[in-house]
């Protein structure tokens, strides 16, 4: 029997043949890259130990900080929590949006990502699953932080704000999740691609108005920490919280957390079919 024959034959016994990944619609790659989130899901929940460090370390921050700076900044600890709270929040989504790229690591390293790629799938699918599945870390980390805040005395004078504040800090934790992906997909070692991730995130989190005021820093320090887009993103916490009109810093914080997906993510998937 020749090769068109046996082709003929499984597609008369109804066997129509795999989608390519480069001609899969748009709402599929939707519902895969859901199903994708699903298992990332699952794997929490089978594993909470992956939410420790985003329970602890608001905790930690929150504590330690204002205890350390409460009475040089506010006078009090009590006077300093509505700066510190909304800074707090930023630092430690950011800082969750690391384990992302730790975690690609060791899935490529185990062969995770190969039967992925063999799939007829989106090729975004995996990637964008495992990313979406870890806004949960970040909504885990605002909760934990506000939480502790309240216990402490924190007081928001717009608690509807506080919510808006959080979902914004999630989105932008979401779009530098890509960029530690990245460095998960370019870098041969989970240990390096963590201690690549917090090399670049110390400066950008804590040359910020995040904990201090701008002002009580050098001046050099004081250009870089005003156009720190973590700056802004802190400040439309704050505003948000405060009842304030921040639309500006809002604006400019979304359209840096479009700019970072409509850059990143394509190299990212350009990186990671070619290394995988």
């Amino acid at each position: 029997m020749t090769t068109g024959s046996l082709q003929s034959g499984a597609l008369a016994a109804g066997d129509a043949p795999a989608e390519p990944h480069d001609r899969v619609r748009p709402t599929a790659a939707v519902m895969q890259s859901l199903t994708m989130t699903h298992r990332g899901l699952m794997k929490i929940k089978h594993n909470p130990q992956q939410l420790f460090d985003v329970i602890v370390l608001p905790i930690v921050f929150t504590v330690m900080f204002s205890s350390i700076f409460g009475g040089a900044i506010a006078g009090n600890v009590v006077g300093y929590l509505p700066l510190l709270i909304p800074g707090v929040l930023v630092q430690v989504c950011v800082a969750a949006s690391v384990v992302t790229g730790v975690q690609l690591r060791e899935d490529l390293d185990r062969g995770v990502f190969d039967r992925f790629k063999s799939l007829p799938i989106a090729r975004i699918a995996p990637l964008a699953g495992a990313l979406v599945a870890n806004t949960l870390r970040y909504v885990v980390a605002s909760a934990i932080t506000v939480c502790v805040g309240v216990i402490m005395g924190y007081r928001p004078a717009s608690p509807v704000g506080v919510a808006v504040a959080c979902v914004l800090i999630v989105v932008v934790a979401f779009s530098l999740s890509w960029i530690f992906a990245l460095l998960g997909v370019l870098l041969d070692k989970a240990s390096t691609v963590q201690g690549v991730s917090m090399l670049v995130l110390m400066p950008i989190t804590f040359v910020s108005n995040a904990l201090v005021p701008i002002d009580t820093m050098p001046g050099w320090m004081q250009a870089c920490a005003s156009a720190n887009p973590v700056s802004h993103l802190v400040t439309a916490a704050r505003g948000l919280a405060a009842g304030e009109d921040v639309g500006t810093d809002i604006a400019y914080t979304l359209v840096g957390a479009a700019a970072v997906l409509a850059v990143v993510v394509p190299v990212t998937l350009r990186t990671y079919m070619r290394r995988t």
